[in-house]
């Protein structure tokens, strides 16, 4: 839940924001969605972040949608967003086109789930510097469409992207696209290798922003060559976490946090121990920022 006026008054902690599981974090040969709804309420999350591409092979399997579902709330665990790569931004007609249908599709998807968001990337642009203005049109004709399923898509930038990069350019796509209410995917290890710093969270509204994918990355490699399979866990790295915090408390941030990492050794650890390890990690982060914040305050 985003804040809101309303609640701009009340005590903020950021203790008690809720944490999810994206399901790159747990990769395991074998394993379903069913498993890993079941390994983030073991560990303690309250929420999970799934890629299309793994329910779609459990459907294939034999499964069903609404069996995700009612597990998920058996195991009482949301399902936040779902992770999908659909061509939306696209300069190219049929490309695009193609890229709709795959939204729509996987918008349907998250209607079934009762799942309030879907990611939408830079898929098929992050490779070519392209003009931003036709960018938040496309954007704004998703959006609409994404209304029809009561679904929110949230607009989300790469670090390795040559357009939609960085946080200032995803602001503008939201801002030109001329539909209220757009909110934000960021990401700490994108937020590094796209702009090297963090303070992209300063120009968010506190309802702008709707679900923070959190991570760390080491020294080396550099960020000219760092990639996704080098995150590691929340505070074993480099990120700046007592300012992340003091930023996002400044926001009055209260989404989700959800784990995101591409880390073969750990998921050569097995998705129990990596989730149980990433959720102590992270709310030690948010632990030690907040006290440090809190004994530092006037």
């Amino acid at each position: 839940m985003n804040a809101s006026l309303s609640t701009l008054h009340f005590p903020y902690n950021m203790s008690h924001l809720q944490i999810c599981l994206n399901t790159s974090t747990i990769r395991s040969k074998g394993s379903t969605i069913l498993d890993s709804i079941d390994t983030a309420a073991s560990a303690g999350y309250d929420g999970i972040e799934p890629w299309v591409e793994e329910i779609d092979r459990f459907v294939a399997d034999g499964g069903t949608l609404a069996q995700v579902r009612e597990h998920a709330i058996n195991r009482n665990i949301q399902i936040v967003n779902l992770i999908a790569f659909p061509e939306w931004a696209v300069p190219e007609d049929n490309r695009r086109t193609k890229g709709f249908q795959e939204a729509e599709r996987c918008l349907s998807i998250a209607q079934s789930l009762e799942c309030p968001f879907i990611a939408a990337p830079p898929s098929g642009i992050h490779d070519r510097k392209i003009d931003l203005e036709p960018i938040a049109d496309h954007f704004a004709k998703l959006f609409d469409l994404a209304l029809q399923y009561n679904v929110i898509p949230l607009l989300e930038f790469w670090g390795i992207a040559k357009t939609l990069g960085t946080a200032g350019e995803a602001l503008f796509v939201a801002a030109e696209c001329g539909r209220p209410g757009v909110q934000l995917l960021a990401d700490i290890f994108h937020m590094y290798k796209g702009s090297g710093h963090h303070f992209g969270f300063e120009h968010f509204g506190p309802d702008r922003l709707g679900l923070i994918h959190v991570n760390d990355y080491p020294s080396t490699p550099s960020r000219n060559t760092i990639t996704d399979a080098e995150r590691i866990y929340p505070g074993d790295g480099r990120a700046p976490w007592g300012q992340i915090v003091a930023n996002l408390r400044k926001l009055r941030y209260r989404g989700m946090l959800s784990l995101e990492l591409f880390n073969q050794a750990y998921w050569n650890q097995g998705p129990q121990e990596t989730a149980r390890e990433g959720i102590e990690k992270l709310k030690r982060c948010l632990n030690s920022s907040e006290s440090a914040w809190t004994a530092s305050s006037p």
